[in-house]
């Protein structure tokens, strides 16, 4: 059976309602795993710190920092879909890279729309991503597909393997 797809989201937005709407969309979306609510800017950077997040809904209009100036601030942010009741802010998501910007009130219908969006681009990218592993049990030896080709590492050169987000060091 295939490996069914989990990906990591968070809800940022200081409006409780919002939060509960999106966590319910969220929680109709098998392949959506909801790690934290988050209130504020703040408690969404300790959010992607403690997890590997590659979704975030993320509210524009906060106190103190706003979604479009918290994305700002990230160096290797998730995928965003922005959620606002301004529709003003559109122009200035989009070239922040958002892959969608929901107006709210937020249909289901919508947010069905904006989170397939979503799942696809996060497939593709870690199909791109993704490592190729030949293992021979009697050689001592794999080939490990990286840049595109194939290459020999010996068992015994093998300190420690790592995963990192989208890749593996070896």
């Amino acid at each position: 059976s295939p490996i069914k797809l989990m990906i990591n989201t968070i809800i940022v937005d200081d409006e409780p309602l919002a939060l509960d709407v999106l966590e319910t969309y969220i929680e109709k979306q098998p392949e959506l795993n909801l790690v934290k609510r988050c209130t504020n800017a703040f408690e969404a950077n300790e959010a992607l710190k403690e997890h590997d997040v590659e979704l975030m809904f993320l509210d524009i209009q906060m106190p103190q920092l706003t979604g479009i100036d918290f994305l700002k601030t990230l160096s290797d942010p998730p995928l965003v879909i922005f959620t606002t009741a301004y529709s003003n802010y559109a122009i200035e998501g989009f070239e922040l890279d958002a892959i969608d910007y929901l107006l709210k009130p937020i249909s289901l219908e919508r947010f069905m729309k904006a989170a397939n969006k979503g799942i696809e681009q996060i497939e593709l990218r870690r199909k791109e991503n993704a490592v190729d592993v030949e293992i021979d049990p009697s050689e001592d030896y794999i080939f490990v597909k990286a840049d595109k080709k194939y290459v020999k590492v010996k068992y015994g050169d093998v300190l420690y393997i790592e995963g990192l987000k989208d890749y593996v060091i070896i």
